[in-house]
Order: C-alpha cells, then structure tokens, then sequence
C-alpha cells in the first residue's frame, strides 16, 4: 500500500464514510491566501518543480537550514536541481513534522507520484515533475481547476491597482472566483517614520488626496476602500504582532500622526496609541460594508537581525512570541460593540497556549442574530499541522460550537498547496469518527454529524462570506 493511500488519517468506519462520502469532493473557498493575482491573470508556467514547491517556502526554507544546508541551496544562487536535491536529501528528516506529509501529498494529488522522495528517488521525481509541468493543465490555473478551487482571497495592500484582479473577473472562461482582500498593515506602520512617510505619499498619489493630517488619511484610505469593495472585495485581513489597546482621543491621534507625518518618532506608548485609533477606523469601514474582518496576531517577527539584514522579511526568522492579547482583545471588541461598529470577525492567534482564552473570547461578542458571526480561526502557521488543528477544533468544541466553524484556508504563496484543504479535511472526519467510534457521540446522529462536516469544510465559509 502507498504511503498516501485514499484512507489515509482515517481510522474508522465512521471516519471514512465522512471523508469520502461527505468532505472529500466539496469544492475549496481558499478565504486567506498569499498567491500572486499575476500570476493567476497571466496562467503563469512554472519552469520546474522548484521554483512552484521552494520558491518562497519559509516551511521549507526552515527545515533545510535545521538539516545544515547552506543558505546557497535555499535562497542563493544555486540551480534548481540542486535545490530540489538538498530538499530531497532533507525530507527524510522531516518525519513527524507536517512537512512530510504534505510533501507527499503534494507529490501524489498533484502529479499521480506515490514514491517517497529522498535522494534515492530525487532525479526520477524531479524529472517527472518537470516534464509534467510542461504539459498543459500543469499551470497556475490549471493547478486551481485541478483541486476544484470555487474561490480565493488573495492579500493586497490598499494601493494595489487591482488590475489582475479585473482581468481574472473579465474572463468567464476561468470559472474561478480571485478576489482581493484588504490588508492595510502598511497604513499602520507608524514605528518607523521615514518608510511610513514613503508609504503614505505613495498612498496620496494613488488615492489623489493629499495627506497632510489624520482625517485626510482616513478619507484616502476610503477611497481606496470603496475602491477594493468595488471591484468586489467583502474581506479585510490585518495582521499584527500585538493587538494594540492604548485609548487614544481624536485629537491626540491627530497629533501623533502630525508628528510622525514631521519625520519624528514616536514613542512605544505613542505608537500603541495611534495604532490603537487606526486599527479601530480601519474596523469601523470593514462595519460600514458589511465586510468580513481577520485578526493575525502574535508573531515576533524577524528575529535573526543578521539574516533580515541579509535576505528581508518572511523568509523564515519569525516565531511565536510570548504575547497575550486578552486584555487588549476584549477592550478593541468591546469598544466596536458598544458603538454597533462589530461586523464579521475571524481571529487567529500564533501561541497554542492562547486556544482556550481566544475560543472564549469570541463567546462574549456573538451577536444571537448571526451564526458563528465571531469565529475562532483554524490553527494557523506554527499550528497548521495534525495537533495544532485539532487543538483549535478541541477549544472551540469545548467553548463554542464546532459546526458553526468555517474551516481550513492554506494561508500560503503556493498553487501545490491546495491539498492542505484534504488534510484539514481528513483530520476533521478522523476525529469526529473517533468520538463516534469511542461512543462520545450518538451514532444515531450519523446524518447531523455528516452535516456538520460539509459545513465545516465548505458551507459554512459559502454562507459567512456572503454580504
């Protein structure tokens, strides 16, 4: 039997008739990802399996520098077959680490190859590889249409054009939903005053509103808001290291941002502060539309300050800070609720030990009017494997309800990485066929339990996303 074999994860009885007869075949709403909207719009061709499986892998980048490669072989100049070759020699050292698995799932749904791969099978596999991804079909959207992707959200800063976007809605051909999503971390990145000033001119120019002060900043940033919800976009991500909670007056937010729009540097609690009001504006425009809002928040980012110098963010230095956000949390909620200004809210911490403090969390702003209007997201980065996720389904199972979740998202900048929806999905039936199995739900309820699984894998991200 093949190592990714179609019973894969799956235990029980139960847990294969969920799989295969409920999740297995529903389409995928990739909510949250990192693709390149060119590279959707232009049908991009990749070269070789490297450059769609390494390039830009920070998962990957990070298990070969644990395994003693050169930073040559990674992100350095060094072919692709060299590359892919260090990655194979690395993968036998990846078991246990969700990287195994993922490679060869990839490896199977993507290019029909069972084998394992390791430096025995390296050529053989990258050659197949390679001469399959020469084919048609073998493409950025052929990879889509393969995993029957229905829709994705890419991430886009509010001064994108959007102009990919529009050529993949024009296309009726395609059949696959590319929408964009805000994310306007760069408009809060108030820390460091000369490239913030850079950004808010760039800003300004785009926009064509001129930003001398604190309102004409949020009058630009609207109009690129009704800009991103014209050309279709109902999803707002925002990703911070920590949740800003500093009250800050209108008046002193205008201050501070004078300040900063001076060239000067603000102080920690004068940087807490102003992100404190724009983080709020920026969740008031999200309320004024209806939009769907994400929470990232936690990272301690960019911790190796020599590799940063070297190679620059998201290449593999980031980890799980110590953080809590509860404090902090409840006051930025409390505050949108109190002033009807809470729309849709996904929130997704870093630290695993936060699970049960953020499952609660959500309980205490759910509106009785929405299903599932607060939502505890999957386990994400450094939990996005086999006891990350059932540790977020675990917490949100014993302080909410499980089958109002809207599931598995891929997070990711790679086209082979759709098959993270399977893994979610496998995981998901195993468990729920397990507590069947164990007598800790009524086989009687097969048909509610079913139920629960196609919403959680695809019906309830179809409805929530839905204005």
């Amino acid at each position: 039997m093949s190592f990714i074999h179609k019973d894969f994860l799956l235990h029980s009885d139960a847990a294969r008739e969920l799989f295969h007869e409920h999740a297995e075949k529903l389409p995928i709403i990739d909510y949250h990802c990192h693709i390149i909207p060119k590279q959707v719009a232009e049908d991009y061709k990749f070269r070789s399996i490297t450059e769609v499986w390494l390039g830009g892998d920070h998962y990957k980048w990070r298990a070969m520098r644990a395994n003693g490669v050169d930073e040559h072989f990674i992100t350095g100049g060094a072919s692709d077959w060299e590359k892919f070759q260090k990655w194979a020699e690395t993968i036998p050292y990846t078991m246990r680490n969700p990287l195994h698995h993922w490679t060869h799932l990839e490896l199977k749904t993507a290019f029909g190859i069972d084998k394992i791969l390791k430096p025995e099978t390296a050529k053989e596999i990258y050659d197949q590889c390679n001469e399959m991804l020469q084919q048609p079909g073998f493409t950025a959207r052929g990879f889509m249409k393969h995993y029957h992707v229905e829709s994705i959200c890419t991430t886009d800063d509010p001064v994108d054009t959007l102009e990919y976007h529009k050529i993949v809605e024009k296309d009726a051909s395609f059949g696959i939903k590319m929408l964009p999503a805000w994310r306007p971390d760069k408009a809060m990145a108030v820390n460091d005053a000369e490239s913030y000033n850079a950004y808010v001119d760039k800003l300004a120019e785009v926009a064509d509103v001129p930003i001398y002060s604190y309102d004409s900043l949020l009058l630009a940033l609207k109009k690129r808001h009704d800009y991103f919800a014209s050309n279709g976009c109902n999803v707002a991500d925002h990703g911070v290291s920590k949740f800003p909670w500093t009250e800050c007056s209108k008046k002193e937010a205008e201050r501070l941002f004078e300040r900063v729009r001076s060239g000067k540097t603000l102080s920690d609690e004068e940087v807490d502060k102003l992100q404190t009001a724009l983080l709020l504006d920026f969740a008031r425009m999200n309320a004024e539309k209806g939009w769907v809002q994400q929470f990232h928040f936690g990272p301690l980012r960019n911790t190796n300050s020599r590799m940063f110098k070297e190679l620059g963010p998201d290449t593999g230095f980031d980890t799980i800070s110590e953080y809590q956000a509860g404090n902090q949390l409840a006051k930025f909620l409390d505050t949108l609720a109190s002033e009807g200004s809470l729309t849709k809210t996904i929130l997704y911490n870093i630290n695993p030990s936060e699970n049960e403090a953020i499952a609660a969390m959500i309980g205490n702003f759910q509106d009785g009017k929405i299903p599932g209007k607060m939502q505890f997201g999957s386990g994400w980065w450094f939990n996005d494997n086999i006891d990350g996720m059932l540790a977020q389904m675990n917490a949100l199972s014993r302080q909410g309800l499980l089958s109002r979740f809207v599931g598995m998202l891929t997070d990711s900048r790679s086209f082979l990485s759709y098959p993270r929806h399977e893994y979610f999905r496998r995981i998901l039936c195993e468990m729920l066929g397990s507590d069947i199995e164990k007598g800790l739900l009524p086989a009687s309820e097969f048909d509610q339990i079913a139920q629960m699984v196609e919403g959680i894998s695809y019906y309830n991200a179809k409805k929530y996303f839905q204005k």
